[in-house]
């Protein structure tokens, strides 16, 4: 990774960011995505209301995945105090702002959904003991407010307290609408720019650490419960990891193609270097490897166990109205990007680096399609594929970009903090926050 950049003063960063809102157009294009989604949701809640909440259902998962893997991103940045994503760290925090919106969705789920969704509350009898006590509808409901909830509150601290450091240098970066928040950031600011930068980068590291193990635990549950318990018959040890590994590889892709778009949009190609990408481009790769090996290693081990209460999972999506589907996601998840992306050229080489990043988000998709549709339609006459599923897709790709552009909107774009204080390789060795004298450990 790359190591050491001279950026612009906070002067130049303040006028060189100034009137570099988020274009119009494009919050209009995402909130009407947004409203045809609701229309279709509501539509398909009077005429299929099973297909409505299972459309909703599959794409919850798919952008919830991704939006909290965005503020984990950053808490990692912040863990291994590194240096080289300073200049687009800011554009990863900003998925946060789908995050409180997915729990309230997510609430909807669990409190209206009934059984449209989860067999297991009336449709489908548990015969066994243990999994009809963990899959108890209060404990089911508790557990999936607890953990997000766990993982909302944790990940708003985490990117408060980052974006708060950048309000205080450039007050008047934002949105108008946000001005009363950036207001309350600016309260608790001493003054005294280096006791903020150790006491704000302790801070980090302790929310840092509790976000990745809140994103971890609390996505191993959530996967268990919204994903592979559809299928009461089937459990599967790396299933969770799969869930929240490959919403981690999309994230990174969408942030790479987010970087490419912000970095045109800023004018700042000398800040966000070809390094940067480069090196998004060297984890996108590295992680697509990762999510292939233990995709194929848990395969590999069903396979030859050859046990019909796992091989029926596999058996069910390789077969009939599923096959398709379910064979583009390796081409698309993994094939492509793997291939596509091994080497330095095509990482560099922005076209090819945008065909492969979108190959990964669709074939993550069709995963977290593939994850539910066929648990709950079993031997499927027609793939339950169409309007419904499209439109409620559209809505949410409009109301994240919506939530996400508002958030960029409201606060600096950039840890303009971090990259300016004449104090920032300070970090990389902790001090105690009172004395300011470095910590015994690293003397």
């Amino acid at each position: 990774m790359s190591q050491h950049y001279h950026y612009p003063t906070r002067e130049e960063f303040a006028r060189r960011l100034s009137g570099k809102s988020v274009p119009g157009s494009l919050k209009t294009a995402a909130l009407a995505a947004t409203l045809l989604g609701v229309a279709v949701f509501a539509y398909g809640l009077f005429t299929h209301a099973d297909r409505a909440w299972q459309a909703v259902h599959f794409n919850w998962l798919y952008f919830a995945v991704i939006s909290t893997a965005g503020t984990a991103f950053a808490a990692v940045q912040r863990i291994v105090t590194a240096r080289w994503s300073r200049p687009i760290v800011r554009f990863a925090e900003g998925f946060y702002a789908f995050v409180p919106v997915a729990f309230v969705i997510l609430l909807a789920i669990l409190f209206f959904s009934g059984e449209h969704i989860f067999t297991f509350r009336g449709r489908e009898a548990v015969s066994i003991a243990e999994k009809a006590a963990y899959l108890d509808n209060t404990y089911f409901v508790l557990r999936g407010v607890l953990f997000f909830g766990a993982i909302t509150v944790l990940q708003g601290l985490f990117v408060w307290n980052s974006v708060k450091m950048d309000v205080a240098v450039l007050p008047e970066s934002g949105a108008s609408w946000a001005a009363g928040l950036r207001a309350k950031m600016r309260a608790a600011w001493s003054g005294d720019e280096r006791r903020e930068l150790h006491t704000q980068h302790s801070t980090q590291g302790k929310l840092g650490v509790a976000v990745c193990i809140a994103f971890v635990v609390g996505w191993c549950f959530m996967a268990w419960d919204y994903s592979m318990t559809i299928s009461l018959h089937f459990q599967q040890t790396m299933y969770a990891w799969i869930v929240f590994m490959t919403g981690w590889v999309n994230m990174i892709m969408l942030l790479s193609l987010l970087t490419m778009w912000w970095r045109n949009h800023l004018e700042a190609k000398d800040i966000v270097t070809m390094d940067q990408l480069w090196d998004l481009g060297k984890l996108a790769f590295a992680f697509t490897a990762f999510v292939g090996y233990i995709s194929f290693s848990q395969y590999l081990v069903i396979w030859y166990g050859n046990m019909p209460e796992e091989t029926h999972f596999y058996r069910l999506r390789l077969s009939g109205v599923w096959k398709t589907f379910t064979t583009l996601i390796p081409i698309f998840g993994f094939v492509l990007p793997f291939f596509g992306l091994i080497s330095k050229a095509a990482k560099m080489y922005l076209p090819t680096f945008v065909l492969f990043a979108v190959c990964s988000l669709i074939g993550v998709y069709l995963h977290r399609y593939i994850e539910i549709y066929p648990s709950i339609y079993g031997e499927a006459t027609s793939l339950p594929y169409g309007l419904q599923e499209i439109g409620t897709t559209i809505g949410f790709i409009g109301l994240w970009a919506f939530t996400y552009f508002k958030f960029m909107d409201a606060f600096p774009v950039m840890r303009v903090f971090m990259m300016t204080t004449p104090f920032k390789d300070e970090v990389q060795v902790p001090v105690d926050v009172k004395t300011m004298e470095p910590l015994p450990a690293h003397e």
